[in-house]
């Protein structure tokens, strides 16, 4: 398991938002955007620039172009001097805007990107911002499988050889879909979700012990395969040792943090004979179940509750 740090490259945002270059420096494409947050350079441009952040994406709107033309030239040039001295990573002007002679002329100097958009400042920069949340999304890279099962995006973990590929076979046969096999990275776009995807040089193979790589598109086709999907559940395989007690009832919910998000998580034991497709099939059904607000194991402690007067647990 590995966290990664992640960047976009300014090129990428370039050609997203199919940004027009009023001044571009050698490495301009290259330069890494490293935050989600942009800013609307308002203060600066008065002169305030306590905790001016460089690594932001600044947007200069109608009010701030509105702002610029009421300076003096002279107070105007020194502002001008003076922010893009600062060095951000990149200046978008929006609304369609132009920038100025005198402005290309500093932001040449000083080697900072001046790009233009028509678009209009509010539309654009929520645009922006949700773009570079999800290029920007804390991320990790865990060792599994992800598939995708009745719509639920399932997580499947445990040591290595214990069957995890073998499994994800299994459940594309029967029709559900293949994320990533062996590594699978994880981002976390909101306070509440992760998404998972392959990285792209194993993208779509499995590795069967045996067999060897397969291209689980080309033998099954496209149907088979997924890009990203929801992490809604982890399943953990284990193998089965004789005498542990295991849950047979589900009342408990076991979960797994990751990024900061607790997941569901169900501990399957695997022994000879278990068809780990199928269980995988009605856990992924029961929780898309929980979700819809329907609790199997509670309901049946309710009934039991009424007819013994004991829960499930103190019936054991």
């Amino acid at each position: 398991m590995g966290l990664n740090k992640p960047t976009v490259d300014l090129g990428t945002i370039i050609d997203e938002f199919s940004l027009d270059i009023a001044y571009l420096p050698e490495d301009g494409r290259e330069r890494q955007v490293t935050i989600a947050e942009v800013n609307r350079p308002g203060l600066a441009f008065s002169g305030y620039f306590y905790r001016f952040e460089p690594a932001r994406i600044q947007l200069v709107g109608i009010v701030e172009h509105t702002y610029l033309e009421t300076m003096e030239p002279d107070r105007r040039k020194t502002m001008f001097a003076d922010f893009f001295s600062r060095r951000p990573v990149a200046v978008i002007i929006t609304s369609g805007n132009k920038p100025s002679d005198e402005v290309l002329e500093i932001a040449e100097y000083y080697e900072v990107p001046l790009l233009t958009t028509d678009r209009l400042t509010s539309e654009f920069m929520a645009a922006l911002i949700a773009s570079l949340n999800l290029h920007l999304a804390p991320r990790i890279t865990i060792h599994g499988v992800l598939v995708e099962v009745y719509g639920e995006g399932v997580l499947i973990l445990g040591d290595s050889g214990i069957g995890k590929s073998e499994t994800a076979i299994e459940l594309v046969k029967r029709g559900h879909r293949l994320i990533a096999d062996d590594a699978v990275d994880i981002k976390r776009v909101s306070a509440v979700s992760l998404v998972g995807s392959s990285p792209e040089l194993i993208q779509y193979y499995i590795e069967l012990r045996g067999i060897g790589i397969i291209d689980v598109r080309r033998i099954f086709g496209m149907g088979s395969v997924k890009q990203t999907e929801r992490v809604d559940m982890i399943i953990k395989l284990e193998t089965w040792v004789k005498g542990k007690s295991y849950d047979r009832f589900g009342l408990d919910t076991e979960y797994t943090d990751i990024l900061g998000i607790s997941v569901p998580t169900t501990t399957l034991p695997v022994r000879p004979g278990r068809n780990l497709a199928v269980v995988i099939e009605i856990a992924a059904m029961n929780n898309r179940q929980k979700k819809m607000g329907y609790n199997t194991a509670e309901e049946f402690n309710k009934k039991l509750t009424e007819v013994y007067g004991g829960d499930v647990g103190g019936m054991l």
